[in-house]
């Protein structure tokens, strides 16, 4: 196989057509499971990339809901933590089974004051205790309708506690439905047999479960989130800082994971933060991934030029294609720990190539680009229309890559550097600017659709059998095209 695929990148391969055995090719019901970490599965192989023009909450709530993962960029300056973190707690408390920590206020705080903290939370529900967290009622957005805020306690406008359908203990999810069915509410507080607060369970998030069956959730029922740190500066606080936020897997990324920069960052988080689920990279080799492995890593990210935004291997002659290095590193990596393939996926085709060549998931950076939900500012742009010659304004997007000179200016990488020494900077990707596409949610779903059919094609019932199927037998497979056959493939 790896004399097959020295060289070679997804371009280079079809795959041959088998039997199918699929009458259905619908996303609901094949099995698309599959692993980010040894600790971490998802219903759908999307992680969308630590880029910060890629993945901050709204992204990464997106992909998660919609069965993947985003991974929150470090793309902030160094020692600036708070931000990152904020964004990993929008997205833990975007859905919820049980409200484990819902916002609290006292009885006798100003009604100005719960209004500020339902605007500066996002929440429409507080929580009211006493000193002893005991339960003492509800406050809702409702309650301060056409109510002078300047004006009143909590107290004064609160549904207390002796007029609400109360839970002891924390029941499951099915069994706090039937409860609110039957007493028509929409809320339902937990508490202790002292009446200490235990948590909240709503009515939204309840219909959103259902309606989102396919979101990887933690056992709380919140979505999952990861997030990156670097290997150098604030890396250890910033993991520490994150970890207390909740999020679920953390990511060393750098550009050159195979590196004593990295087996130093490695021992550094396991000595301060344990267990912790952790993914790193970037290595496109059998050795880089051995070196990884020996170190306790939880997932091995795999991709050293292939992004949209990265210009590595103009720059410096140095990278592997993309299929050779999933090839290695799957042999080397033995099922270990999960593979995830970072880059060079420029058409939904591409994903099945990477799941079958060694991806146990995909990362997407300039797939996802210039949707919705991506970080930045729209920005409109002249573009002249070659039939008429008339210029219209279209609305882009940036995009870049996360060693451009841009993102490493914004992001004044003092973590690397004694001094902001702009003009002494190796910059190793770009910037550009990509056309609005709308949400990314339909991208997304158009993606697994294909992936759907190329199961269907590849004679399997779900991912895991076809990558089973192929890895077993991969010459009854692959297809190396010549020049022409790439052409009548790709080029369209």
């Amino acid at each position: 196989m790896i004399d097959l695929v020295r060289g070679a990148t997804f371009d280079d391969f079809l795959f041959n057509p088998q039997y199918s055995i699929l009458e259905r090719r619908d996303p609901a019901a094949i099995d698309l499971t599959s692993r980010f970490s040894t600790g971490l599965t998802l219903k759908r192989p999307i992680v969308s990339a630590n880029m910060d023009t890629v993945t901050r909450a709204e992204m990464a709530i997106a992909v998660a809901e919609e069965g993947g993962i985003g991974i929150i960029d470090r793309g902030f300056r160094s020692g600036e933590i708070e931000p990152q973190v904020r964004e990993v707690e929008i997205v833990k408390r975007k859905q919820h089974g049980v409200i484990a920590d819902p916002y609290t206020i006292t009885a006798g705080a100003s009604l100005a004051e719960a209004a500020a903290r339902m605007r500066t939370t996002g929440v429409g529900t507080l929580v009211v205790v006493d000193d002893r967290n005991r339960l003492q009622g509800l406050l809702t957005a409702r309650d301060l309708r056409f109510v002078d805020h300047s004006q009143g306690t909590v107290a004064f406008r609160m549904t207390p506690r002796e007029r609400l359908i109360v839970q002891q203990g924390t029941p499951d999810l099915a069994a706090a439905e039937e409860v609110m069915r039957a007493r028509k509410i929409k809320k339902l507080p937990l508490v202790d047999k002292d009446g200490a607060l235990l948590g909240l369970v709503t009515a939204r998030d309840l219909v959103t479960q259902r309606d989102l069956p396919f979101a990887t959730r933690d056992a709380q029922g919140r979505l999952r989130v990861g997030a990156a740190i670097g290997a150098k500066g604030d890396y250890l606080e910033r993991a520490a800082e994150l970890i207390r936020a909740g999020v679920d897997v953390i990511v060393i990324d750098i550009a050159h994971g195979h590196s004593l920069v990295m087996a130093r960052a490695i021992d550094a988080f396991r000595k301060q933060c344990g267990d912790a689920q952790l993914v790193t990279g970037n290595v496109a080799t059998s050795e880089g991934v051995t070196f990884l492995l020996e170190r306790g890593v939880n997932g091995i990210k795999v991709g050293i030029g292939p992004g949209g935004g990265c210009t590595t291997r103009l720059n410096t002659s140095f990278g592997v294609p993309q299929v050779q290095a999933l090839v290695e590193s799957r042999g080397a990596a033995g099922g270990r720990v999960p593979i995830i393939a970072d880059g060079g996926v420029r058409r939904d085709g591409a994903l099945v190539q990477a799941l079958l060549f060694g991806g146990d998931t995909v990362m997407l950076g300039s797939a996802l680009a210039g949707t919705t939900e991506t970080p930045g500012d729209i920005v409109q742009k002249p573009v002249v229309v070659p039939e008429s010659h008339k210029t219209v304004r279209v609305p882009f997007k940036v995009f870049r890559g996360m060693a451009s000179l841009e993102a490493i200016v914004d992001r004044l990488d003092v973590e690397d550097l004694e001094a902001a020494d702009v003009e002494a900077l190796g910059a190793e990707g770009m910037e550009i600017a990509v056309p609005l596409r709308g949400s990314v949610r339909p991208i997304l779903r158009d993606m697994l659709k294909h992936l759907c059919s190329a199961i269907s094609y590849g004679g399997a019932r779900s991912l895991g059998e076809l990558q089973e199927m192929f890895r077993k037998d991969p010459a009854r497979y692959v297809i190396r095209l010549t020049d022409s056959g790439r052409r009548e493939s790709f080029e369209r």
